[in-house]
């Protein structure tokens, strides 16, 4: 939602600090703001001009023509408000100034009189001023079952899905649009106005969190209103934006004397919407139970502010000054006045709760000392109340609003510990008894992952695990930012946006890898399936510039070697890293349990990680361009994602090995290899055929041109042989290798280079 910080300083008085300070109080407090934007943005070529004269337009009424000095010289302009007079200061749009709306002002002539510039109103500059609030006092008649008043009568039959009704009887009201302070604020918040009552009833919801609901009183039948279930014969009930909703005999209604009216806590109906013509209203302050409001919400499909609002819980003890406030504005915008008492039917008053709150575990949890006047300070100002304090701990009030979050100790330490800042608190550890329950195999798995990935120059980010639109497949309920409303099912693409933002701010080397969770839809009424996954993201040099060497780019190579080292880590069983299939990537995995390939891979340049198994757990390659925003100099981006075992096997424990007492013995083989087999077969094959006595395989040289003809490449090969029992002679390793060279040729068309 919008907040005003002019609004938000009226309900907080004595708060200061630029907008921008108070983005960084309110983030640290567990409240981020996404954006700050002004509504003065755009008026830079707004002066103030004096005007001079303010003579009668010659050839209209209604009509000024002003001489007005805006500080570079004196202009004439022709004015259409009738309180511009001379000798006085207004805000002055000289001609070439643009306006909100990208309204540009330029020279015109206006009846047959130049007019070179505009003096502005504060509408025009979408500027206003706001109201004071309604001092009046209010006459309440309270009863547990039924009340009645004013000609109307309020009964509650459902105490579990409604414990509090108030309704208050506005006559002589005359429905028309809001006055502009209204509709400014409205608009500020991010909502549309519609007409005086209904904007205020909606001014109410913003500023205090309480919904309310306006009546017609004409179209009420009985001039009642009943609150209760929904009976076996209503089937269906068309709402305020005119669907018929199917209903259910667990949803609560409120009716009149003949029919329902509204769907309770969600949406009023067609048939008592406040019209043109609406004379007489019936206002209601309602107190829902949230889990009924949720589920009808979700039966219903459909969500309203007030359903947010409602399932979230709203205020038990507020609903009177909300209902006032309300009163106050509509009296203010559409007149009229109220008829009889308010009307508060209560079958369950709300109590609120005494929660104790101990020094000594404020300090065990947050790991340094809070003084008891100091804990006052935080929390008091949050609406808590300090009854009471003895032998260090304090007994703590909870106001109605945080009645639903606070309802034990550790949620008033969490608030001591959001309210100090937690940015204040010290970063060093403090004593602590190690436990004796060993860490589960992911996270030894995850600690080695990380040790290994900041070896290679990588630093750890940590993104939200919220995405947009088309990253996920799990949508949230009630997502912290309508940008974000699904949880990811990747990691590449939030490090390829942290990737963008380093980039963007001139860092031309990145290195940044994550592990984190992702989320997978499985099938509705289902919960989604979780997995772990480790991405890193790469681009810039391979080494940092230096004079005594040429820089030279990171290439597959270099990614190779990270995407190996990382699957040998993850999956022990010996992890198979190879090109993608003719180059192309298949974006749904045959197999539901193997992992989708990233789109944002190039296919001509990626490598897929399978287990000893078969199984695809990952992929590796050069990001597209068209899938991360890049400035003209920066280099190719590489990438990795490698979903991790939910149970990974045992770390192998290391071996002592000796040294070799015996001298090895190499030998170099060119050999021509066909371009479309991978050198990994070829290796593959030479340590099968090799014997025992064969310790390594290095590619160390690949040549194509002169002397090799077209379709292959010279790839040459060191392999070195040893045995642990005694030094090899010359006969037994030719032996070997040329056993290598006839099931090369024999079985992949590999021949030793002439």
């Amino acid at each position: 939602m919008n907040v005003s910080t002019r609004w938000l300083k009226d309900m907080v008085p004595g708060l200061a600090g630029t907008p921008e300070e108070l983005s960084v109080h309110l983030a640290l407090r567990g409240a981020p703001v996404e954006e700050i934007s002004s509504p003065g943005d755009g008026l830079a070529d707004i002066v103030i001009g004096k005007v001079l004269k303010a003579e009668q337009h010659p050839n209209a009424d209604r009509l000024k023509v002003c001489e007005v000095d805006g500080g570079d010289g004196i202009v004439q302009v022709v004015c259409g408000a009738p309180n511009v007079t001379a000798d006085r200061y207004y805000p002055f749009a000289p001609i070439g100034s643009l306006l909100p709306g990208d309204f540009k002002i330029k020279k015109a002539k206006i009846r047959g009189e130049l007019s070179q510039g505009m003096l502005c109103s504060a509408r025009e500059l979408g500027l206003v001023d706001l109201p004071g609030a309604d001092e009046s006092e209010f006459v309440y008649v309270s009863d547990p079952a039924e009340v009645a008043g004013a000609g109307v009568t309020i009964r509650i039959e459902d105490p579990d899905l409604c414990s509090r009704y108030l309704g208050a009887v506005i006559r002589g009201v005359k429905i028309r649009s809001s006055p502009a302070w209204l509709q400014e604020r409205l608009r500020g918040a991010g909502a549309r106005p519609i007409n005086n009552v209904v904007d205020a009833t909606n001014y109410v919801l913003l500023e205090l969190g309480q919904p309310m609901h306006a009546f017609d009183m004409k179209r009420l039948g009985g001039s009642a209103i009943n609150v209760r279930r929904a009976s076996a014969s209503e089937a269906a009930f068309t709402t305020l934006d005119g669907e018929s909703r199917k209903l259910t005999s667990d949803m609560l209604l409120i009716c009149d004397a003949e029919q329902p009216v509204a769907i309770g806590g969600v949406m009023g109906g067609q048939n008592s919407e406040v019209e043109d013509e609406t004379t007489d209203l019936l206002l209601e302050c309602a107190l829902f139970d949230p889990k009924s409001i949720r589920k009808t919400r979700k039966a219903l499909v459909m969500s309203t502010d007030a359903s947010y609002r409602y399932e979230r819980g709203v205020d038990p003890d507020g609903m009177r000054k909300a209902m006032e406030r309300c009163i106050a504005v509509v009296l203010a915008t559409a007149g009229g006045e109220v008829d009889g008492p308010i009307l508060d039917c209560c079958p369950r008053p709300f109590e609120t709760q005494l929660v104790d709150l101990r020094l000594s575990r404020i300090q065990h949890l947050l790991g340094i000392p809070f003084e008891s006047a100091y804990v006052r300070d935080l929390i008091e100002p949050l609406g808590f109340v300090v009854e009471g304090e003895l032998d260090g701990v304090l007994h703590v009030r909870v106001p109605g609003f945080r009645s639903y979050d606070v309802t034990r100790e550790v949620d008033l330490i969490e608030e001591v510990a959001r309210t100090h800042g937690f940015d204040r608190f010290p970063e060093t550890l403090g004593p602590q008894r190690p436990g004796n329950v060993p860490d589960h195999p992911l996270f030894l798995l995850e600690d080695q992952l990380r040790a290994s990935l900041a070896a290679a120059g990588l630093f750890e980010a940590h993104t939200p695990a919220f995405a947009p639109p088309g990253e996920g497949d799990v949508e949230v309920a009630n997502p912290l930012a309508t940008t974000e409303p699904f949880m990811r099912s990747r990691m590449l693409p939030a490090l390829l946006r942290r990737l963008e933002y380093n980039l963007a701010h001139g860092n031309r080397d990145v290195r940044l890898f994550e592990i984190g969770t992702t989320f997978r839809s499985a099938g509705k009424g289902n919960p989604p399936g979780e997995a772990t996954h480790i991405a890193a993201v790469l681009t810039g040099l391979r080494e940092p510039s230096h004079w005594s060497r040429e820089d030279e780019p990171l290439a597959i190579w270099d990614l190779k070697v990270l995407v190996e080292d990382t699957a040998a880590i993850a999956y022990q069983e010996g992890p198979e890293v190879a090109p993608a299939s003719d180059g192309a990537l298949t974006l749904q995995a045959p197999d539901p349990n193997a992992m989708v390939a990233p789109p944002q891979l190039d296919g001509a340049q990626t490598l897929v990680v399978r287990t000893g198994g078969g199984q695809v757990v990952g992929h590796g390659g050069r990001v597209l361009a068209d899938a991360v925003d890049l400035p003209v100099w920066a280099g190719e981006v590489w990438a990795l994602e490698i979903v991790l075992p939910a149970e990974p096997a045992p770390a192998n424990a290391p071996t002592d090995v000796p040294l070799p007492q015996f001298p090895a013995s190499e030998r170099d083989l060119s050999l021509l290899v066909p371009e479309t087999l991978a050198a990994g077969d070829v290796t593959a094959r030479i340590k099968e055929v090799g014997g025992k006595d064969l310790e390594a395989v290095d590619l160390f040289d690949v040549y194509t041109g002169e002397g090799v003809q077209d379709g292959v490449r010279s790839v040459a090969f060191r392999l070195r042989f040893r045995s642990p029992k005694r030094t090899l002679k010359d006969k037994d390793v030719d032996k070997s290798v040329k056993a290598v060279l006839k099931r090369l040729e024999e079985d992949l068309g590999v021949r030793a280079r002439g």
